[in-house]
């Protein structure tokens, strides 16, 4: 089922009419989409399918921190986009995204709950984390949360955090992992390669011609992991393709600019174009300079024999 996206409470109460069902729904920004979130999700949708309620989620868009405290706010692991994809793929029927903004952020807690959850979405259930904040200057959190709902006809379920080696899992403790080249933590939590998307982006030529044929991604996505070469995944034109991935300025080349260049292997295409998509799996290395283009293609072999064992050895791509 296609995930049916509003973005106002006018719109929400249009497409579902007057005599809508409920719903049970979760709040959050979902950054990641991790297992500590995807257990969230199941959990609504197995609650909403034990009354045939709704299966909805309500989050929002920006951040809140870019426009709370926007010399703080976190740099995102996911678009709009790639959060909406992943919420879809669990299964949850609707969302409603609402525009963050400075009439929204001074809505107090129990106007929240009532024009959003109970007047337009119709909760008959509401499952959050026990950390979870609401209203202005966040005052609202499970306690009055479940005060409300005693009043208002809802119930609250608290779903419990989902640990990865002891620790709670959190999209800030999965963007410390990425940004530190530990994507295998990083995967770990999330439950998947952490990837990046986006187009193919020509290159200078210099690789093609001095050491392997690569694709070049160029990205939206705010969270790049640190400068290394790792085992990766590629997705073009429809098909995965294992690879060697180096994120990084190439510094052998005396670059200044992030780059990542991918070589896929058993592929002989030289696209200039198109959709691309980057999935991380282990780090091999991290970047170094070398003294030769001749020195760097030596090194960049080895890389890709240590990619090809990875995937030959490993569970990779059985997630």
């Amino acid at each position: 089922m296609a995930l049916e996206v509003m973005h106002s409470a006018s719109e929400w109460i249009a497409f579902f009419g007057e005599a809508r069902k409920p719903s049970a729904v979760t709040i959050g920004n979902f950054d990641g989409v991790h297992r500590g979130h995807q257990e969230i999700l199941r959990s609504v949708l197995s609650r909403a399918g034990r009354t045939n309620a709704i299966s909805a989620v309500l989050t929002f868009y920006p951040h809140p921190a870019r426009i709370l405290r926007p010399e703080a706010a976190p740099q995102l692991l996911l678009t709009l986009e790639q959060r909406l994809a992943a919420i879809e793929a669990i299964g949850i029927h609707a969302a409603l995204v609402m525009q963050f903004d400075a009439e929204l952020a001074n809505l107090g807690a129990e106007d929240f709950v009532r024009r959003f959850l109970v007047e337009t979405m119709r909760a008959e259930a509401v499952l959050v984390g026990r950390n979870f904040r609401f209203g202005h200057r966040q005052a609202g959190d499970v306690k009055m949360l479940g005060q409300i709902g005693q009043r208002s006809g809802f119930q609250v379920e608290i779903v419990p955090p989902v640990l990865e080696d002891g620790m709670v899992i959190s999209s800030t403790a999965i963007r410390e992992a990425v940004r530190d080249g530990k994507v295998e933590l990083a995967r770990r939590m999330l439950g998947k390669p952490y990837a990046l998307t986006g187009e193919i982006r020509p290159g200078t030529g210099q690789g093609r011609k001095l050491v392997v044929p690569t694709l070049n991604l160029t990205t939206g996505q705010e969270v790049l992991p640190k400068t290394a070469v790792y085992a990766t995944e590629a997705v073009v034109e429809g098909k995965t393709y294992h690879a060697a991935t180096n994120v990084g300025v190439r510094p052998t080349f005396d670059g200044t600019r992030i780059t990542i260049e991918s070589h896929l292997f058993d592929f002989t295409e030289n696209l200039t174009s198109g959709p691309f998509e980057v999935r991380f799996w282990e780090r091999l290395r991290d970047e170094r300079k070398f003294s030769s283009p001749a020195e760097l293609r030596e090194q960049v072999l080895k890389d890709i024999e240590q990619a090809k064992k990875y995937f030959r050895e490993s569970a990779a791509g059985t997630f």
